[in-house]
């Protein structure tokens, strides 16, 4: 039986679309929609060049919750991944999905989580506190930011001489390479 997932992005939509193709001849997990709250983002591109349904929401739709549901429903989508998604998902959304919504951040998690630290905010913190080392961590999420039990973490060197975008390209090649295997690993585990 195929499992439906629908990808949630804020942004260029990287992520979204490396998903989507790890995904486009698989025969048991379907990418079947692409949401954001930004009508702007690149990813709203991205959509469209890989031709998976698009829904734009606003901030007050998803925190309502009951047309974002009912686009769900109808796409009868069984998983959901954040990739890049800056927004709270909301209590209602996290009940109706348990342990069935992952989201990748770009630190090592407890570490430069929460609200507000997302992209070069964390590789800042990051490095300002000359940490030897940062990561990605692939996480349920629950009802506070960051915070929903960790599934996956990767670690690589921060040298002295990374920047926040040397930083951040090094992330991002961690994130192609095992977010969408630990995807189908969690969902093939369901």
């Amino acid at each position: 039986m195929v499992k439906n997932v629908a990808i949630f992005a804020s942004g260029s939509g990287s992520n979204a679309e490396n998903i989507c193709k790890y995904f486009k001849n698989s025969s048991d997990i379907a990418v079947v929609l692409i949401g954001t709250n930004n009508e702007n983002a690149d990813v709203v591109k991205r959509a469209k060049n890989l031709e998976i349904p698009l829904f734009v929401f606003t901030k007050s739709e998803l925190e309502n919750f009951s047309e974002l549901q009912s686009v769900l429903e109808k796409s009868k989508v069984d998983f959901i991944v954040l990739a890049g998604f800056l927004l709270k998902i909301p209590e209602k959304m996290v009940e109706i999905y348990p342990d069935k919504i992952v989201n990748i951040h770009p630190a090592l998690l407890p570490k430069y989580g929460g609200k507000g630290m997302y992209g070069g905010m964390v590789h800042a913190a990051v490095l300002e506190n000359k940490e030897s080392e940062s990561g990605i961590t692939i996480h349920f999420v629950n009802n506070k930011y960051d915070e929903g039990k960790i599934i996956f973490q990767r670690k690589c060197a921060v040298e002295k001489e990374d920047t926040p975008e040397s930083l951040a390209n090094k992330l991002h090649k961690l994130e192609y390479e095992y977010y969408p295997k630990i995807i189908a690993t969690v969902i093939r585990k369901k």
